[in-house]
């Protein structure tokens, strides 16, 4: 197994942030993770957005509703160990039936092999749905715009909440 991601998926980023920009998102709001580090990247460099590093991945949420009520767009980009931080917030965005999008690194699946991944990693999916949120899984580059450009007609069009799910096919092993 290598460490570096599979051939392609160096571009899977630039076409997520493509398709998030179409969209309309202008808040770009994040922990610090290495799997989105791309999509940060552009967004920090990116003068007709905010790219709002946050202290916990709960607080996305809440900003991401507030956004919502204002007018704009938002995506919340968090590791999959952030998930669990976010469960009480995203009660929120269940009980008020607000749109909610996010894209999810995964961490504890295939080939993981940081033991502390894998309850979090594990769960992750599970805690989603559980939450009224809908998961999207993304397992290789090629996915990733059909999967992303269906995830945001789910939250736009229908006022759902989505989590897009990028696999650690997509993201590659982290060696140890």
């Amino acid at each position: 197994m290598s460490g570096e991601p599979p051939l392609g998926a160096q571009d899977w980023p630039d076409v997520a942030y493509s398709l998030l920009r179409r969209r309309g998102t202008t808040l770009f709001c994040y922990v610090p993770d290495a799997g989105h580090q791309r999509l940060i990247e552009r967004a920090e460099a990116d003068p007709e957005v905010t790219a709002l590093v946050l202290s916990r991945e709960d607080e996305g949420v809440a900003i991401q509703a507030g956004s919502h009520l204002g007018g704009g767009r938002a995506v919340l980009l968090m590791q999959s160990s952030g998930v669990g931080n976010c469960v009480n917030f995203l009660s929120l965005i269940k009980h008020g039936r607000f749109p909610f999008l996010t894209l999810v690194t995964m961490r504890g699946g295939w080939g993981e092999q940081n033991p502390w991944q894998y309850p979090m990693g594990q769960a992750t999916e599970s805690v989603l749905n559980a939450m009224g949120v809908i998961t999207v899984p993304v397992n290789s580059p090629e996915e990733v715009g059909p999967s992303l450009e269906a995830a945001i007609g789910m939250v736009d069009r229908a006022g759902q909440a989505v989590a897009v799910i990028l696999t650690q096919r997509l993201l590659g092993v982290k060696q140890f």
